[in-house]
């Protein structure tokens, strides 16, 4: 009757695991909050290229109208620029999740790489021992001659 493996880090594997899949779940707050930072860059991109639009054509602006124009061209520009500051630094977090989530899972792999390693090791020795007993017992019945 063969024995049962355990394997003694499975609770470490486990937890491995689990880290792994916070990690993936943290990856993907991070790459939903890039897409929104992205389509509010696309947005504030659009709206500055069609207020620069707007100017063309006209051909007779007042000095208040001129004026307004330009402060809210520079303030489109601010806050494109401030949006694209801060989508750089949410593709540094994207970046650093997924080194995370690839470090956890290396870590998670060399755990079930050494339990498949200690369970054919196992299932090897188990299959030893099996042939030792089925040997030994047709030796004792040669022997008793009840072949």
């Amino acid at each position: 009757m063969a024995g049962r493996f355990r394997f003694k880090l499975q609770r470490v594997l486990e937890f491995r695991a689990q880290l792994e899949d916070q990690a993936r779940m943290q990856l993907a707050v991070a790459v939903r909050a890039h897409n929104e930072q992205t389509a509010l860059v696309d947005r504030l991109r659009d709206g500055l290229a069609r207020h620069e639009a707007a100017l063309d054509g006209r051909t007779r602006l007042s000095e208040g109208d001129l004026w307004l124009w330009r402060m809210y061209r520079d303030r489109l520009k601010h806050d494109l620029a401030e949006a694209e500051q801060e989508l750089f630094r949410r593709a540094k977090e994207v970046n650093a999740r997924r080194q995370d989530l690839v470090a956890k899972a290396k870590e998670r792999k060399l755990l079930e790489r050494m339990r498949a390693s200690q369970e054919a090791a196992f299932r090897l020795e188990e299959n030893a021992r099996e042939q030792r007993e089925a040997d030994e017992m047709a030796t004792l019945r040669f022997g008793a001659g009840t072949f």
